[in-house]
């Protein structure tokens, strides 16, 4: 695979999604969504007497895939004419509401996250070294609120100046992706202007936000999306590992 030339010195700050980025937590977070849809599906199917269309892998990217998390089950239990109240980000995980389904698949993705841990991409790991050499600011703009649990267990919470998570976003009332509100926030937080900015996502969401928030440099990562998906969406170049863009 022939390397991608990017001058990174040429910019002043580097924003990377977490999930599928930097960590492979993107798989994580696909079967966690899986086991929390299907067995909620199952049991609606049996309550509603409605054959359900089951829950695949594509509806991942098509609804859930880079938004934030209450957005994701809005999104899907909509696809599948269901529709639920709102309830509060302090619902527990049996509430059948928005943030109910949205607090129950958080624990699920915990408990998969301390039993199994979480191994950093080599190749993301190589490129951050390299940043960190040259001396370029990085921050990590996820949607997700676990964000820092997960660059604690992966031994990377030393490597970003500043992390811009769920959590955060929705106290300082920031849209999630595809607005492109939470990486111009974090451009902003390392002293850099978006289009002095790089973004690297692998979600179509977050490839919309980097294009639509006009930063100078955004890379796709196809971990699953599929590279002409990320191209469609806004992204100026597309890797399969971000090994493939060190010098």
């Amino acid at each position: 695979m022939p390397r991608t030339q990017v001058d990174w010195d040429a910019w002043d700050a580097v924003l990377f999604d977490l999930d599928g980025v930097v960590t492979p937590t993107a798989e994580v977070h696909m079967h966690a969504w899986e086991a929390m849809f299907t067995a909620f599906l199952t049991a609606r199917a049996a309550a509603d007497h409605v054959a359900y269309p089951p829950y695949t892998e594509q509806d991942y990217f098509t609804y859930v895939d880079g938004k934030p998390r209450y957005d994701g089950v809005r999104s899907f239990v909509g696809s599948r004419g269901i529709t639920l109240p709102e309830g509060t980000p302090a619902d527990p995980p049996t509430a059948e509401t928005v943030c109910g389904l949205g607090n129950r698949k958080n624990d699920v993705f915990n408990q998969i996250l301390t039993s199994d841990g979480v191994t950093p991409y080599p190749g993301s790991v190589r490129l951050l070294d390299e940043l960190h050499r040259r001396g370029v600011p990085m921050a990590v703009v996820s949607s997700s609120r676990n964000a820092p649990a997960v660059l604690a267990a992966a031994g990377l919470s030393d490597r970003f100046s500043f992390v811009m998570h769920g959590g955060l976003a929705a106290e300082l009332g920031l849209p999630g992706k595809p607005a492109p509100d939470t990486f111009a926030h974090a451009a902003r937080t390392l002293g850099a202007t978006d289009a002095r900015s790089v973004v690297l996502e692998d979600a179509i969401n977050g490839v919309a936000a980097g294009h639509a928030g006009g930063f100078g440099l955004v890379i796709g990562v196809d971990r699953g999306a599929g590279a002409e998906a990320l191209r469609a969406a806004g992204a100026d170049v597309v890797v399969p590992d971000l090994a493939d863009l060190l010098p």
